[in-house]
């Protein structure tokens, strides 16, 4: 397997990664959100609306990566 074909790979794996990333610190933001730190919520939010923004693209560029030529 040459290295070229290893990318489509490696990049879905860093998706997976980055998502489940997403997942753990919602879940800290929900977190901090119940004890009343509005303020660092807030701002963990607008770090994730970066992520969201991505993923479509990500997931696209992954899709054509991956097609079979």
């Amino acid at each position: 397997m040459s290295n070229t074909d290893l990318l489509p790979s490696l990049l879905f794996k860093m998706n997976e990664n980055q998502l489940a990333l997403e997942a753990a610190i919602m879940e800290l933001t929900l977190w901090v959100e119940q004890r009343a730190s509005d303020d660092v919520a807030e701002n963990v939010r607008g770090a994730l609306e970066a992520i969201d923004r991505n993923e479509e693209f990500i997931k696209l560029t992954l899709a054509v990566l991956m097609a079979p030529e």
